[in-house]
């Protein structure tokens, strides 16, 4: 209970619940959605690959299996990249833990605390051993994020005023700006080096595909490179979070760790098929360029202008033997790229 001045310079009584102490509300808990913005990245590119490979019936002899080749591997690369923008699984942590419930209480619980760290944010869940304890579900999922848009210390006090278990709420107190931890300002910029680098790394995959349609197929392989570079720098970006000082994350006997996690793993496995793949093209370009344009089916134009010839000018239509030294004429005409009139 507290006291306030009111218009008629009488203190009345205003009250609180636990004197102005924030309680455990069990309701209104965030409940566990796939993330949307994911899926409809991962979706776009399913109808991408779809699309593509209804296509592939079409396409004659070993060019059917190119054009399949090439569709999985650029569409593999190009959904690793934006996928990975929006997952929160690029450092992680998981610990079986027995810990106080809620705030201001002594009722403990044995429960699975797990920590994920994206580019955005964080992402902390709490799963009961059992599910069902102290006669509630314990199933929670909670995210806060950093990104340029958003406050991450305005999203920990919302989730006070939710009245999130404690759990929770103690890991996410660790992520504070002004936590004495000092781990904000790295983990929130080093994510937002990295979404910028792989966003770059994007921009260059689409000038890559670009240029593997073209004649200059080289140039394709240069571009891949460059798009391995950007995502390397992007791991690197990420990687400078274990420059700083660790944050213990106690609970009781047990500490909670991070390592680097799926998505990290993933990127640099990619920027490393990108890098590969680069190197292959150049060498193939210096040493066999027939078989690499062969590959990405950009070797058929002197054959498609024979079969021309002889498809649309054949000696089946004249029976007449000047006529068909005429045509013989006009047949090395077309070999030999001459563009000559005959009279």
């Amino acid at each position: 209970m507290r006291w306030e001045l009111t218009q008629d310079r009488v203190q009345s009584p205003i009250m609180t619940l636990f004197n102005g102490i924030r309680p455990f509300y069990p309701h209104d808990r965030t409940a566990f959605i796939f993330a949307i913005t994911l899926l409809v990245v991962i979706l776009v590119f399913l109808v991408f690959t779809l699309t593509l490979l209804i296509i592939l019936p079409g396409i004659r002899g070993k060019g059917r299996v190119y054009s399949f080749c090439r569709i999985i591997v650029s569409l593999f690369v190009g959904a690793v990249i934006v996928v990975v923008n929006f997952t929160g699984d690029w450092a992680a942590g998981f610990a079986r833990v027995s810990t106080i419930y809620k705030a201001f209480s002594n009722e403990a619980i044995t429960a699975e605390v797990g920590l994920n760290i994206g580019l955005a944010g964080i992402n902390v869940t709490l799963r009961g051993i059992p599910e069902n304890q102290l006669n509630e579900t314990i199933d929670y999922n909670e995210s806060f994020l950093w990104r340029f848009t958003m406050n991450y210390d305005e999203q920990y006090n919302n989730g006070l005023n939710r009245g999130l278990p404690h759990p929770i709420l103690y890991i996410a107190e660790k992520f504070q700006s002004k936590s004495p931890c000092l781990i904000h300002d790295q983990y929130r910029f080093s994510g937002h080096y990295a979404t910028a680098m792989m966003w770059v790394a994007f921009c260059a995959w689409i000038i890559t595909n670009i240029l593997f349609s073209m004649p200059t197929i080289v140039y394709g392989g240069y571009m891949a490179l460059v798009t391995s570079a950007f995502m390397i720098f992007g791991v690197i970006s990420f990687a400078t979070i274990q420059n700083v000082s660790p944050c213990i994350i106690q609970f009781g006997p047990t500490t909670l760790k991070t390592n680097f996690s799926v998505s990290f793993w993933l990127t640099l496995a990619t920027a490393l098929l990108c890098f590969i793949l680069g190197v292959i093209v150049i060498i193939m370009d210096h040493c066999i360029p027939e078989k690499l344009k062969t590959f990405f089916m950009l070797s058929g134009e002197e054959d498609d202008d024979h079969q021309m010839s002889i498809g649309l000018i054949s000696n089946n239509f004249t029976d007449d033997r000047g006529d068909a030294v005429y045509l013989k004429k006009i047949k090395n005409g077309f070999k030999n790229k001459d563009f000559v009139v005959y009279t």
